[in-house]
């Protein structure tokens, strides 16, 4: 008798980076610490580590506060936005992410949650702590695009969004019209396709930004 094959049903595929010393950051970040202040080994009673840390290190998210005085801290954004139905992009072979490249790739309609998958990802299998300026981003033109077609979060598989050339603009068009930004992912084990995005950022009041745990679940 044939035997059923299993019925395998949603997986979680964590698309965040693991916070170390290893990581590379921003150029005039403070950078990440992980101490242990209290060891075991060391005749303590308890394992204790402290954190020190850039918000911006690693996966994180931006509100508009990041570039804008009166823009919304990380406590202020709504937690529908980091949760729900969301589509994956592959462009495997882009330098840049601008207009064109996101016309071309025929989104599903009503799509609000755009993660976008590039050459970056496979840069995190090394963790090199090494910057890498020429990083595949979103420029001007492809911001305003996402802001066009209605999209409410955009991710990006490295450090920033934007382009190192065009960061500041392109943050300032996104977070104008509201986009919350994703930051430092790495979809090397996602697919292009439709998944669930849950993203918890920490509750940090009164930030610009703040680490996230973040996993898309397969439908």
């Amino acid at each position: 008798m044939n035997e059923k094959p299993e019925n395998i049903g949603p997986r979680l595929i964590d698309i965040s980076l693991p916070i170390s010393e290893c990581l590379p950051v921003w150029p005039d970040s403070c950078g990440v610490r992980v101490i242990r202040e209290k060891a075991l080994e060391e005749g303590a009673d308890s394992n204790v580590t402290r954190l020190d840390s850039d918000v911006h290190a690693g996966t994180h998210v931006e509100g508009s506060l990041h570039f804008f005085p009166n823009g919304k801290s990380i406590d202020d954004i709504p937690l529908d936005v980091f949760i729900g139905p969301a589509v994956v992009a592959h462009l495997p072979e882009a330098d840049r992410v601008g207009a064109d490249e996101l016309e071309q790739l025929d989104l599903p309609a009503n799509t609000i949650r755009l993660l976008l998958r590039t050459k970056n990802s496979e840069m995190w299998s090394s963790l090199n702590k090494q910057f890498n300026e020429d990083y595949v981003g979103v420029t001007k033109d492809g911001a305003e695009w996402i802001v066009e077609n209605g999209i409410r979060l955009v991710g990006m598989d490295y450090l920033s969004v934007a382009k190192y050339t065009d960061a500041v603009e392109t943050h300032r068009i996104l977070l104008s019209d509201e986009v919350t930004i994703l930051e430092g992912l790495n979809l090397s084990d996602a697919m292009a396709g439709r998944y669930e995005l849950i993203c918890l950022p920490l509750r940090l009041a009164g930030a610009e930004a703040a680490p996230a745990r973040v996993v898309l679940r397969t439908l």
